[in-house]
């Protein structure tokens, strides 16, 4: 039995980090947004009880290292499945290491699809409690859309659709370290936070000007200098028309919002005349 499935990547809009939690993880408030910019999955239940992936990646494991082949072994756990395996093919579009949720999205993929290839009837709820326990983006990729994302990012409360508009998202040739970044985080050297009830105001009126004014992610404030031309291409995306633009997650992608898509694709066109990872698409 063979499927296809799309994993969407995601977009903070905003990202917030508000204290320390009981077990050490930071506290996070965030808004949330899936693209239309995403991988394509394969996936095969198979008789041999073997669990793996392939990409064509060489860098990429193929094994339960691989977070879409951990949920294929969580959900089979859960499902109480047994002597049955997964093999999926991935066609990786969306850039690792890039605040994309890449890896993340092709987990929460996975454990859609096989709620439905074997008719388990799961809820988004307990498929979202599943994804909790992969990797703190997984929750949200199920669900997709427009969210808050409170905790360390598996508490969501959904909120209305983003209006319709086109996003340019540029990555540098560099990653940046998710853990180092976060050691860097000292709540007092945070000069500001994201205005997150404004834009929830503005969802709710449809106001894309209201949310574009108010995007903004609290590790711009901490990246290290040398990650300087995350800043430069966000600056540049607005000065090609974008109505806001902001770096998603920790990087080390930043995107640009755009009314319409002419502006949205002469700002694509020039940036990919100088960066290899500069996708075109729209919000979901």
């Amino acid at each position: 039995m063979t499927t296809n499935e799309k994993a969407y990547a995601k977009l903070n809009i905003s990202l917030d980090i508000t204290g320390k939690l009981p077990d050490g993880f930071h506290a996070m408030r965030m808004i949330m947004q899936t693209c239309t910019l995403c991988d394509e999955l394969e996936i095969s239940i198979t008789d041999d009880g073997n669990f793996s992936c392939e990409s064509g990646l060489s860098y990429l494991p193929t094994d339960e290292k691989n977070l879409a082949v951990s949920a294929a072994k969580l959900f089979f756990k859960e499902a109480d499945i047994k002597e049955r395996g997964v093999h999926i093919v991935m066609k990786k579009q969306i850039p690792i290491c890039a605040g994309l949720g890449g890896g993340s999205s092709d987990a929460a993929a996975v454990l859609r699809a096989l709620n439905r290839m074997t008719g388990t009837g799961f809820s988004i709820e307990r498929l979202e409690k599943m994804g909790s326990l992969l990797g703190s983006d997984v929750p949200f990729c199920v669900r997709g859309k427009t969210a808050l994302a409170e905790g360390k990012g598996e508490i969501l409360t959904p909120l209305p659709d983003m209006p319709v508009c086109y996003i340019v998202i540029c990555k540098p040739d560099f990653a940046i370290s998710t853990p180092a970044l976060f050691k860097k985080v000292g709540l007092d050297k945070l000069k500001f936070s994201p205005d997150t009830q404004g834009i929830i105001s503005a969802l709710n009126d449809g106001d894309l000007v209201g949310v574009t004014r108010r995007m903004y992610n609290v590790f711009e404030d901490i990246l290290p200098r040398k990650y300087s031309e995350v800043i430069e291409i966000k600056n540049r995306l607005l000065t090609l028309g974008a109505m806001g633009a902001v770096m998603t997650g920790t990087g080390s992608a930043a995107y640009g919002v755009f009314a319409d898509e002419e502006t949205a694709a002469d700002a694509y066109n020039r940036l990919s005349a100088d960066y290899d990872s500069c996708f075109l698409c729209r919000t979901i």
